[in-house]
């Protein structure tokens, strides 16, 4: 709803008088709302927006155009915009009967056209967009978007805005290597387990994590190492019948990755927690 003033006067002989001011009301018949499926995202993630606009007048309005500016933020001197439009994603519901797609003028900031709004009636857009290298990863990181409405008899845009949190929790990947490649029979070989976390909260011992192998070739005596300060017998269990090794449940940490912000391009610079594991024993 607009407020609106206006006031009259009257002259006369060189003279001047102002009636008194009235005051009315504009009531908005168009209103938006714009809703993300999830509260939350992380890196690379995908995030489903969507938006819903509620025409409460007789007439319908056309030319609607639906603009989302994806997220973005104050950066330098410039801009940065953290999310991305999928591609041909959309899907265009009026009174909840699917129609088709309607044209996509920019994709940053991303802008729908040819949008009617029903008298009486509704439409919803729904799309997805995925968060770029420019997407906050800290812990207190967030993507606040707005979407903005025009259409043809509406003097101001009308609006509505959606917040995101970043994901707290680790993020875990593991990788395995070997040395040496080429072993003869009663050697050493030695596994190395690279555990990366590139999340922004530490893998504690209540995160439970339990790396489990089973060798093949079978090793024996085996000496296990965390971050190279060895690891105490109680810490893992290991068959030497079978091959079998886990470690127990906790024993093993992760420290949470850090974030750099580049100052020339804005992008986001993922430093990941590291911990190292390595399993030696006698072929």
């Amino acid at each position: 709803m607009a407020i609106f003033t206006n006031q009259a006067s009257l002259s006369y002989n060189g003279t001047t008088i102002n009636s008194n001011v009235v005051t009315g009301n504009i009531i908005d018949v168009l209103a938006v709302s714009k809703t993300a499926v999830g509260e939350n995202y992380s890196a690379n993630d995908f995030v489903t927006y969507i938006v819903s606009i509620t025409n409460s007048g007789p007439t319908a309005f056309g030319g609607v155009t639906v603009s989302d500016n994806l997220g973005e933020y104050p950066f330098g001197t410039g801009t940065l915009v953290p999310l991305d439009y999928v591609e041909n994603s959309v899907v265009y519901y009026q009174n909840g009967v699917l129609q088709a797609s309607p044209a996509v003028a920019s994709t940053s900031p991303l802008v729908f056209t040819g949008i009617t709004v029903p008298a009486g009636g509704n439409i919803t857009l729904v799309y997805e967009a995925r968060t770029n290298s420019f997407a906050p990863l800290s812990e207190s990181g967030s993507i606040v978007n707005t979407v903005s409405v025009t259409a043809t008899g509406v003097t101001t845009p009308i609006t509505d805005s959606e917040t995101i949190t970043v994901t707290n929790n680790p993020i875990l990947t593991i990788t395995k290597g070997l040395f040496p490649v080429n072993v003869t029979e009663n050697s050493e070989l030695t596994y190395t387990f690279t555990i990366q976390n590139t999340g922004n909260t530490a893998a504690i011992a209540t995160d439970n994590i339990v790396v489990s192998d089973t060798f093949d070739p079978i090793l024996s005596d085996i000496t296990v190492t965390l971050n190279g300060t060895a690891l105490p017998a109680s810490a893992y269990t290991y068959n030497e019948a079978t091959g079998e090794f886990a470690t127990v449940a906790g024993a093993i940490t992760v420290p949470a990755a850090s974030y750099t912000q580049d100052p020339v391009t804005g992008s986001i610079i993922i430093s990941p927690g590291v911990t190292t594991l390595t399993v030696t024993g006698t072929v």
